[in-house]
């Protein structure tokens, strides 16, 4: 175990990328003896999407608007609900041994912190272990990780993120979908910047570490640390890379089914079944009208979408081609009669 730290630790990651960020939880929590210490890591990301270990992405997520617009889709290794990060929200890790943890503790330095900084704030945690300003408005979502002999314990912080963007992209992917994959519990949410304008970032890491210090009784300044450093962190590229990876993103899905209409034009729908494991298609029934799609044509589309990774769009543009083929084939057998499709204008014999 890497014992060269102090009793109490805070850091300060220079990164701003989430892979190497929750690459350095992982590595912390695995690395580190925390039978005699406490770390705090406080980190944030350029905008990018968080999900929980037991969440579906399609169900969480917007993921064609997170594609256009350059934003990423992590899935950490803690529980909960998914979350949106940028760099006006503030992520705190609370390491500790599994026998400290002690969520509401942690949450503590975080109010007590506000407190001292802008007495005004009327900042209180709730039942589910978030931060709430004015009773009303959430500032700080929690999730935690346990494991045999260590715990972490972390949570956001609302500086000034961008809330417009935080909307457009916690919004489903792909309807129809049941699963037993944890649910997000969404909230009305708020920057502490909105209630305190002149709340300045320093200000607000230097009060953290300040009361960090004050409730594990340590004198520890705030250090920053590279993430990307494999010399100070061996192995933590290799830890990135995983987090960074299809397998783990998507392939750790939990089980899934989808039940969808696809619109085929002049108000005619064909019903998808899919089932989906390990984020590929276990199976897939695809109920065209036979007008529409020959059977075999249909049976063959179905067949050539198990065993692919899932993409609930992928059915949509595959069924395009083959409708164009039957049409095509039915007006060639049709009794010279010129073959009149949607998109053309009608014409006079």
């Amino acid at each position: 175990m890497f014992c060269g730290w102090p009793a109490a630790a805070v850091l300060l990651s220079r990164s701003t990328d989430v892979f190497q960020n929750l690459a350095l939880e992982d590595w912390i929590d695995a690395n580190v003896d925390f039978a005699q210490r406490s770390v705090l890591l406080l980190w944030r990301n350029r905008p990018s999407v968080v999900i929980g270990r037991h969440q579906n992405p399609w169900a969480e997520c917007n993921l064609p608007v997170m594609r256009q617009a350059g934003i990423p889709l992590a899935r950490r290794r803690s529980g909960g609900g998914t979350v949106f990060h940028d760099l006006g929200n503030l992520n705190l890790t609370f390491f500790t041994s599994k026998k400290a943890y002690n969520r509401q503790r942690n949450l503590k330095v975080i109010t007590d912190a506000l407190r001292h900084l802008r007495p005004e704030l009327d900042v209180h945690t709730s039942d589910r272990f978030d931060i709430y300003l004015k009773g009303r408005y959430k500032i700080s979502g929690s999730a935690s990780r346990l494991s045999r002999k260590s715990s972490y314990h972390h949570c956001t912080l609302l500086h000034s993120a961008d809330c417009s963007a935080l909307d457009a992209v916690l919004r489903p992917s792909c309807p129809g979908i049941q699963s037993n994959a944890t649910p997000s519990v969404p909230s009305p949410v708020t920057n502490l910047m909105d209630h305190a304008p002149t709340l300045q970032w320093q200000e607000l890491l230097d009060a953290l570490a300040d009361q960090y210090n004050a409730e594990f009784r340590a004198a520890t300044p705030l250090t920053s640390v590279d993430p990307a450093d494999e010399a100070a962190f061996p192995g933590i590229k290799r830890v990135a890379a995983e987090l960074h990876g299809w397998d783990w993103t998507f392939g750790k899905t939990p089980k899934f089914g989808v039940q969808t209409q696809l619109m085929l034009g002049d108000g005619c729908t064909a019903a998808l079944h899919m089932q989906v494991k390990g984020g590929m298609t276990e199976s897939c029934e695809l109920d065209v009208p036979s007008d529409w799609l020959p059977p075999p044509a249909g049976n063959q589309l179905s067949a050539s979408l198990v065993g692919e990774r899932f993409c609930p769009w992928r059915a949509g543009v595959a069924v395009a081609p083959l409708l164009q083929q039957a049409e095509d084939d039915l007006c060639a057998m049709r009794a010279k009669v010129p073959c009149v499709r949607s998109t053309d204008k009608p014409t006079e014999n």
